[in-house]
């Protein structure tokens, strides 16, 4: 940002633009996530996003350069509103906490079927930059875990292993299960959470710093 951007945003009238300009962007990836939710990546042009935001096609690629940097703000935002659900829980009790999280993984997924395929399986063709979103999300899920399970984020590699291992059988459940549609959602998350009370007792054997917090959880 240079010196003259800098005042413009001191001053009232720049804030302002600032603000609408975050307002404008902030829309655009609200639209674009109705889009892509259930529409790949490679069925939408830029032609029909644009007409579908009511917008010229000019200011998608002022905001995000180009389709693929559109998308990839879309996935970040569908990222940050999936960890936001896993981490707004640590007012509940262990096992409502643990339910309430996999319920909300399973909705957002179900939702937002195109944008959770793209975070799991790495976007448009094993997308780098996909793959690093979809890494810091298991990032930031797991730390989740460890934090509820053992109030600190800082485990053992047993234990990191084995919690890795459990949310890609999530990922894998949950892919069959918005593609299918045939057990119903309580049973899946009855399923997960059993899994999971599971993984933790089968840490614990192992790893004795770090006890399951409570065989209800399974």
């Amino acid at each position: 940002m240079n010196n003259s951007q800098q005042r413009a945003r001191r001053t009232p009238q720049g804030a302002r633009a600032t603000e609408r300009s975050q307002a404008r962007r902030a829309e655009l990836i609200a639209t674009g996530r109705k889009l892509f939710a259930d529409t790949s990546y490679d069925a939408l042009s830029m032609d029909d996003i644009a007409r579908h935001a009511g917008v010229a096609k000019g200011l998608i690629y002022y905001y995000f350069t180009n389709k693929r940097g559109y998308y990839l703000a879309i996935i970040d935002d569908a990222v940050a509103e999936l960890v936001e659900r896993a981490a707004a829980t640590h007012d509940l009790p262990p096992v409502e906490r643990v339910r309430h999280t996999v319920d909300g993984y399973l909705r957002y997924a179900q939702h937002n079927q195109a944008a959770y395929r793209a975070i799991v399986t790495g976007g448009v063709g094993f997308d780098a930059e996909v793959l690093a979103i979809r890494d810091a999300v298991r990032a930031r899920l797991l730390g989740t875990i460890a934090l509820g399970a053992w109030g600190r984020q800082d485990i053992p590699a047993l234990a990191r292993t084995a919690l890795t291992g459990w949310l890609s059988s999530v990922e894998g459940i949950t892919l069959d299960w918005i593609a299918e549609q045939e057990v119903p959602r309580e049973t899946v998350i009855a399923l997960l959470v059993r899994g999971l009370g599971d993984t933790l007792r089968l840490i614990e054997e192992y790893e004795p710093t770090c006890p399951a917090p409570s065989r209800r959880t399974g």
